[in-house]
């Protein structure tokens, strides 16, 4: 059985990718309203790391898909090779 984790423990955590990069930090998470599903993170990009930059944004926000989540605890690690630029 997976662990669970409070949604409200995410909000501020690190989004950090699996090779070290800080690409931001974690505002919200959209869930699918039919499925129940988690679907994508939403954070604000640390503009000092230039892969973030590149980022397409949404009012200020950078979107990953849920899929990309590696593990979360202290951060939350994706797989960059999902980051859409």
């Amino acid at each position: 059985m997976g662990k669970f984790v409070i949604a409200k423990q995410l909000a501020g955590k690190r989004i950090i990718t699996n090779d070290g990069e800080d690409l931001g930090k974690l505002v919200d998470i959209t869930v699918n309203e039919s499925s129940g599903k988690l679907e994508s993170l939403l954070f604000e990009p640390n503009l000092d790391n230039p892969t973030a930059r590149k980022l397409k944004r949404e009012e200020g926000l950078a979107r990953v898909p849920y899929e990309a989540v590696l593990a979360a605890s202290d951060h939350m690690i994706i797989d960059k090779k999902h980051v859409g630029y």
